[in-house]
């Protein structure tokens, strides 16, 4: 049996020397100019005290912020937000796709509508339920909306994925008196870690990178995020060469975590982006 010519544009780049040429010439370019203020980041922060400057920033308080408390922090909240996240969307995806209930499609439309709504427009709701809830200074209180604004995305994603599962293999299963559940942890999550995997990266890149929901709802300084640090630090640093080194030693530990799992996951958020956009 033959197989199926590939078209895609990135296949076709390959039959054509010169326009693969330019384009890797374009992505050397592009990694050079975002790896440049990278690595003045780095020499800045060894000028003045060499590489001593990392355990020392690593090591005190600036304005009650501790760096290695803010990235445990960080990965708190990420974590209860990766979890919620994936569970909620791979049951909610796997419901819109394979399960006939009324008003399934107007329900899934409606979802798909919160993907138009900035966080800004949700603050005053967020801070209120938060107080009531008495989830301030708390990585709950912070993961909570944060898991609200990415649902819609995770739902639209799993669904899509669920979508490209043979409708047979369910039918199958069904025959066999299989229900439901049964089918969602038999047959769905064995066939969903492609989709799961890419979300759970996003989710972790933009919960490690939110700004906004740690400042409105966390005032504490022991419970400040990553992100957050490098505004609350900013300011105990004084003139000194010495001193503005340190800085640049925090600002550069501080992109780590993101840049880890940017350079980590790669493979699975190019890989999930297409996950159940061809169907059988």
């Amino acid at each position: 049996m033959s197989s199926t010519p590939d078209t895609s544009p990135l296949s076709r780049l390959h039959d054509r020397p010169r326009d693969k040429a330019v384009l890797y010439t374009l992505l050397v370019a592009g990694g050079l100019l975002w790896m440049a203020p990278l690595i003045n980041m780095v020499r800045q922060s060894v000028r003045f005290g060499g590489f001593s400057n990392y355990s020392t920033v690593l090591t005190t308080e600036y304005n009650g912020v501790n760096l290695v408390r803010a990235f445990g922090n960080s990965l708190v909240i990420a974590a209860i937000t990766t979890i919620l996240t994936c569970t909620i969307g791979a049951l909610a995806g796997y419901a819109f796709s394979k399960i006939d209930f009324p008003g399934r499609n107007t329900i899934f439309l409606l979802s798909l509508l919160f993907l138009t709504v900035p966080a800004v427009a949700i603050l005053v709701p967020v801070y209120s339920i938060t107080g009531s809830l008495h989830l301030f200074n708390l990585p709950l209180g912070v993961a909570l909306p944060e898991v609200i604004l990415t649902l819609p995305f995770a739902i639209l994603l799993l669904r899509n994925y669920a979508d490209g599962i043979p409708r047979e293999m369910i039918d199958a299963a069904r025959m066999d008196g299989a229900g439901h559940w049964s089918i969602f942890r038999r047959i769905f999550l064995p066939l969903a870690p492609p989709a799961l995997i890419n979300l759970a990266a996003l989710c972790v890149v933009w919960s490690v990178q939110d700004f906004l929901f740690p400042t409105l709802l966390l005032s504490d300084p022991s419970a400040t995020t990553a992100a957050q640090a490098v505004q609350t630090i900013k300011g105990a640093f004084g003139p000194t060469p010495e001193q503005q080194s340190q800085y640049f030693a925090a600002l550069t530990l501080l992109a780590v975590p993101a840049i880890l799992i940017v350079v980590l996951g790669i493979r699975y958020l190019t890989q999930g982006i297409t996950a159940g956009g061809v169907k059988e």
